[in-house]
C-alpha cells in the first residue's frame, strides 16, 4: 500500500537533481536553481493524474486540510461535520481555523452515513467534510445533494485516498475543494507533505497565498511581495516535491498491484461464509490500498486480530481499538485538553460535541478489520496469505468455505 514500499532509482536522481544546485526552498532564488522547479512540476503532475485545474502543494494533509479551511471562509461560529471513525488530523484542522468539528455516525462504507449527516445539520453548520477512509469513497452524490439542498461547502478529505474515484473522476473533484496526504505511508509519499486541489481559480489563489504567509507571488522579487491577507508558513520543500515527482509518475504500476493481491484476497474470503465487506458507494472506485471486512460479532473480530497476529499476517487493523482513528479512544478531545487554553466558547462546545454516543459506529467498528495491501507481494505470497487469512478465520468460526 505506501509508497515508501517502492523507493529507489527514480527518487535518487530527482533530489540529487536538487542537491546539484542546492536550492532547498521551493520560492525564490530563481537564478541558483537553474530551472529546476520541483514544486511546480508536481503541483502540474497532480492536476494531470487527479484531472483537476489547481494544486496547490503544503507540508502536509493536515495544513492542506487547515489552508482549505481558511480558503472557504471557515472559522469562528462554523461547524463542520465529519465522520467519528477518520485520522485526528481531520479535527485538528478543524480545531486550528476556531470552528467546531461536529461527529456523526459512519454506515458500511466506513464513511459518513448521509442521514445521521442530514440530521446533525444547524443554522451553524458551514461545511460538510466526508472523509475517504481507507481508500474508498464516501457517498458523495447523496452528500452532495444534501450540501446543495442546505447550501452548505463540501470539502473531501482524500487523505487516504490518492488513486479512488467517483464517477470516472479522481475523489476531490466531486466537492468545492479536497485535500490529500502525501506522507510516508500513503499510496504516493512525499516523505511528508500534501495538496489542496480544486476546479476554483479564487479559492486555488487564496491557498496559494495562505500557505506562505500571504504573500501573493505576483512580483519577480519575493521580497516586494503584497499581502492581500494574513497566511501562515505551510510550505513544503524542494526535496519533497522531488520524491513526489518520482513516485506519482509510477502511481498507476503501485494501484494496479494493490487492485491486483487486494482481489486475490478478497476471493479468498468471500468463500468464507460469515465474512462480508465494506459497501462501496454506486459509482465509486477504491484504490484497494485496504481490504476492509465485517465478521458476525465483535468477539469474532477480535478473535480473529489476534489469531492473524499469532500467525504472523501482519497489517491488520482493528480500528475499534486504535487510538488515532476512532473517537472511542480520543479522550484528549473529548476532554478538550491542549497545551495552550481554548476559547470557553470553543471548548464547551467541541466536549458537547463529540462525547455523546455513537452506537451505530460502534456496531460497524467492532466488527472491522481492515488488511493494509503490500505492493511488494508475488502473487505466489499474495494467495498464501489469503489462504492463512481464510484459514485464520475459520478457526474461531462454525463457516465452512464453500
Amino acid at each position: 500500500m505506501p509508497g515508501f514500499e517502492l523507493f529507489g532509482d527514480e527518487e535518487r536522481k530527482e533530489v540529487n537533481d536538487v542537491m546539484a544546485h542546492g536550492v532547498l526552498m521551493r520560492y525564490g532564488f530563481d537564478a541558483q536553481r537553474k530551472g529546476s522547479w520541483k514544486s511546480k512540476e508536481l503541483e502540474a503532475e497532480i492536476c494531470k493524474s487527479f484531472g483537476c485545474k489547481y494544486a496547490q502543494l503544503t507540508s502536509s494533509g493536515t495544513s492542506a486540510l487547515t489552508t482549505a479551511m481558511h480558503a472557504l471562509g471557515i472559522g469562528y461560529g462554523d461547524e463542520v461535520i465529519m465522520p467519528s471513525f477518520t485520522f485526528v488530523a481531520s479535527f485538528e484542522s478543524i480545531l486550528s481555523v476556531g470552528a467546531v468539528p461536529v461527529m456523526v455516525d459512519v454506515d458500511d462504507t466506513l464513511t459518513l452515513d448521509p442521514k445521521a449527516v442530514e440530521k446533525a445539520i444547524t443554522l451553524k453548520t458551514k461545511c460538510v467534510m466526508p472523509v475517504h477512509m481507507c481508500g474508498s469513497p464516501a457517498d458523495l452524490d447523496a452528500l452532495k445533494a444534501i450540501c446543495d439542498k442546505h447550501k452548505l461547502i463540501l470539502l473531501e478529505d482524500a487523505c487516504q485516498a490518492i488513486g479512488a474515484t467517483f464517477k470516472g473522476k479522481s475523489v476531490g473533484n466531486i466537492g468545492v475543494v479536497a485535500a490529500f496526504s502525501f506522507d510516508y505511508v500513503k499510496t504516493m509519499t512525499c516523505g511528508e507533505g500534501g495538496v489542496v486541489i480544486t476546479n476554483d481559480k479564487d479559492i486555488y489563489v487564496k491557498c496559494d497565498g495562505y500557505s506562505d504567509h500571504g504573500h501573493d507571488h505576483l512580483g519577480a522579487d519575493r521580497g516586494a511581495d503584497q499581502h492581500p491577507f494574513m497566511g501562515y508558513n505551510y510550505r513544503i520543500g524542494e526535496l519533497n516535491s522531488a520524491i513526489g515527482l518520482a513516485q506519482i509518475r509510477r502511481l498507476d504500476k503501485v494501484l494496479k498491484l494493490q487492485h491486483r493481491n487486494s482481489t486475490i484476497i478478497r476471493e479468498a474470503l468471500s468463500k468464507v461464509d460469515g465474512v462480508t465487506f465494506r459497501r462501496i458507494p454506486v459509482g465509486g472506485g477504491e484504490n484497494a490500498s485496504f481490504l476492509s471486512f465485517f465478521l458476525p460479532s465483535e468477539e469474532k473480530a477480535r478473535k480473529v486480530t489476534q489469531e492473524f497476529k499469532d500467525k504472523g499476517i501482519a497489517g491488520n487493523f482493528y480500528w475499534y481499538d486504535n487510538n488515532w482513528h476512532y473517537i472511542r479512544k480520543w479522550d484528549h478531545l473529548k476532554q478538550a485538553i491542549s497545551l495552550a487554553p481554548l476559547a470557553p466558547e470553543l471548548k464547551e462546545k467541541v466536549m458537547k460535541n463529540v462525547t455523546g454516543t455513537f452506537a451505530p459506529s460502534d456496531e460497524i467498528m467492532k466488527r472491522c478489520i481492515s488488511s493494509s495491501i503490500s505492493v511488494l507481494w508475488t502473487e505466489e505470497q499474495v494467495h498464501a496469505r489469503a489462504k492463512v487469512m481464510a484459514e485464520a478465520i475459520l478457526t474461531h468460526s462454525t463457516a465452512k468455505v464453500w
